[in-house]
């Protein structure tokens, strides 16, 4: 199987807009003007409720944290900017309810996405024991190779930890997935944890153009914007701890 990790701007902007029903509205996403970025990554992230996915995520995209935080409704999205190499990679993160009952955007939530982050709560252990089930659902609705980090959040609440550190390497391990344990609160490893997926993503990509006997003559980041790139299957590096077997774009 192959599967593109870079797309035209317009197609995924086409994509999101019609599968929620915002075509033609003045947004961020649908919109083409002052959209400068190189590469632009899907990244999803998942997990029961309540596990702080999107304090996750509003620490990362606004160094905001909310305390009396709601489940989220349905499905939103956050966009960040990072460099990578000189190169401006636009980072579009997917957060959705973990919650049954919002299950039927699933398809169109899953649809092109290339990292995800699974999120369970260190002081919660169901949450943790819920990762297969998490994993079974990624690999339905996506490639099975995205590149994945297993995140254990909630570090703060260390006298409530149901979960130990090497439990959640050990499974990371297991899985082929990349791990680290954040915190929301005090913001412990979240830039980390999200960098991990894009640079590894980005880092796939590059290995996969400069092997390609089409573009073998071209700097990978010297593409420019809106390329469509798809590429082949490949054995990634050992990267941290532990293994990612697959990444983004293998066959």
């Amino acid at each position: 199987m192959t599967s593109i990790c870079q797309i035209s701007r317009s197609s995924l902007a086409f994509i999101y807009c019609q599968d929620f029903g915002i075509a033609g509205k003045k947004m961020d996403v649908c919109s083409e003007e002052e959209q400068t970025e190189d590469y632009l990554f899907k990244i999803v992230l998942i997990g029961d409720s309540a596990v702080g996915k999107s304090n996750l995520l509003a620490r990362f995209a606004r160094d905001e944290f909310y305390s009396n935080s709601k489940s989220t409704i349905g499905v939103e999205f956050q966009t960040q900017k990072i460099d990578i190499n000189g190169k401006e990679i636009k980072a579009q993160i997917w957060d959705t309810a973990g919650q049954e009952r919002f299950r039927a955007v699933t398809s169109a939530y899953y649809r092109g996405a290339v990292g995800a982050l699974l999120v369970y709560d260190i002081s919660r252990r169901l949450t943790f024991e819920n990762v297969g089930r998490w994993l079974n659902e990624l690999h339905t609705h996506s490639d099975m190779n995205v590149v994945t980090i297993l995140v254990g959040n909630k570090t703060d609440l260390k006298d409530a930890r149901e979960v130990t550190t090497v439990e959640g390497k050990a499974l990371a391990e297991t899985q082929g997935l990349f791990f680290i344990e954040t915190s929301a609160l005090d913001s412990s490893n979240v830039s980390a944890a999200f960098r991990t997926v894009v640079e590894e993503i980005y880092h796939i990509l590059s290995r996969k153009v400069m092997a390609s006997s089409d573009l073998n003559k071209q700097d990978p980041a010297s593409l420019s914007s809106g390329r469509t790139v798809v590429l082949q299957g490949e054995e990634n590096d050992k990267v941290d701890q532990t293994q990612k077997k697959g990444g983004c774009c293998s066959s």
